[in-house]
């Protein structure tokens, strides 16, 4: 059975520079206002185009009345079709739709703030450009103030630390070429989805002023490290994981940032691959119960080399006792946990075995000796 790949709430950080989710129900109230009012609209229409016609065709007294009556539709109509738009203009307002709002050079200006801050990940501040837009403020003004916005000073974090540094801060342009250079490495050497791919990653390699060829040394040096790593030790983080050679070299690479994901596994794995190196099958849950108490890698060596060589033997003896259910498992407790149960029943067992087959005690060590300690 193949474990799925597991990726840890640590590693799925990510900041979003979107809008917040729009409140759909206040949209869908303007919009049957809206559907209200236009037909109202419509009623108001009929009625003024009828009182128009009639006003036409008559005189005296019943002209003037019909004239009442036209300016009244007249007012009800101004009055419904200004609710309307009102509402129209609500529903852009609560979509993000500003453009919809603006017309001639403040719709073009709108729009090309918009999409250029939108491009540094900034859409949140369409509302801030529509606002300043519709005040008669010019593009290259809301470019600055903008600037002066939280979501552009989060965005562009590393430019702040660079100034308190005395470094010279990076246009947006410079600034998001920096972090497409840094994550064009990164995907290249095959990281994970979610290491060190969003902007506030890159934030303290910017404010640090790491270049990306410094940046392409460290990965290179990591998927060295990574190729060197032993075989037995990758089957065991895929087959205890489902952690392939990408998360590898993320650990390799920056190990504070991968300890969340890998430091347990990474020390499991080390049990693992002394298991496999010997045939045995690693298990997730149970090595990383040994990882937690601290066995060592050279530990998990030494142990499973005994474990090992007095296999076999041990399995026959427990048979030849009625305990067909001496398995890798049981075998592994009595190595590492003293005290365990199974190290209690690996003891008795072999006391029996001796007491049983005194007179053939020389063939009996020689078959246990090897892979348990005499108590």
């Amino acid at each position: 059975m193949t474990t799925p790949q597991y990726v840890p709430p640590e590693f799925q950080d990510s900041i979003s520079y979107n809008p917040p989710a729009t409140n759909t129900r206040e949209i869908a109230r303007q919009k049957k206002i809206h559907e209200e009012q236009s037909q109202w609209a419509g009623k108001w229409n009929s009625k003024v185009n009828y009182y128009q016609d009639k006003v036409k065709k008559t005189v005296g007294k019943r002209q003037e009345e019909f004239q009442r009556r036209l300016e009244a539709a007249q007012k009800g109509l101004a009055q419904t079709q200004a609710r309307e738009q009102a509402a129209q203009s609500r529903v852009y307002e609560l979509s993000g739709e500003y453009g919809k709002l603006l017309t001639g050079a403040a719709r073009d200006a709108y729009s090309a703030l918009s999409a250029l801050f939108s491009s540094y990940g900034l859409g949140s501040l369409a509302g801030k450009i529509y606002e300043y837009t519709k005040n008669g403020y010019s593009a290259d003004t809301i470019a600055i103030l903008l600037q002066d916005t939280k979501e552009y000073k989060q965005r562009f974090a590393g430019n702040e630390a660079r100034q308190k540094a005395g470094m010279p801060v990076l246009n947006p342009a410079e600034y998001l070429a920096a972090e497409s250079s840094y994550r064009q490495i990164l995907q290249d050497a095959g990281l994970p989805k979610g290491f060190y791919d969003n902007p506030a990653d890159f934030t303290h390699w910017i404010a640090g002023d790491v270049s990306p060829t410094e940046i392409k040394e460290r990965v290179d040096m990591a998927v060295q490290a990574t190729t060197q790593a032993n075989p037995e030790y990758k089957r065991a983080l895929q087959q205890m994981y489902g952690v392939d050679e990408s998360y590898l070299t993320a650990y390799f690479l920056d190990r504070s940032r991968a300890t969340p994901l890998l430091e347990k596994q990474a020390a499991a794995a080390q049990f693992g691959a002394a298991a496999i190196r010997r045939g045995f099958e690693a298990y997730r849950d149970e090595f990383e119960g040994y990882a937690t108490m601290g066995i060592t890698a050279d530990r998990a060596e030494e142990g499973w080399g005994r474990i090992s060589e007095g296999y076999d033997a041990m399995r026959g003896i427990a048979q030849r006792w009625g305990l067909a259910d001496w398995d890798q498992q049981q075998a592994a407790q009595a190595e590492f946990v003293s005290g365990s149960a199974s190290a209690n029943r690996s003891r008795r067992l072999r006391s029996q075995e001796r007491a049983a087959f005194s007179g053939r005690a020389g063939s009996a060590r020689a078959g246990l000796g090897a892979g348990f300690q005499q108590t």
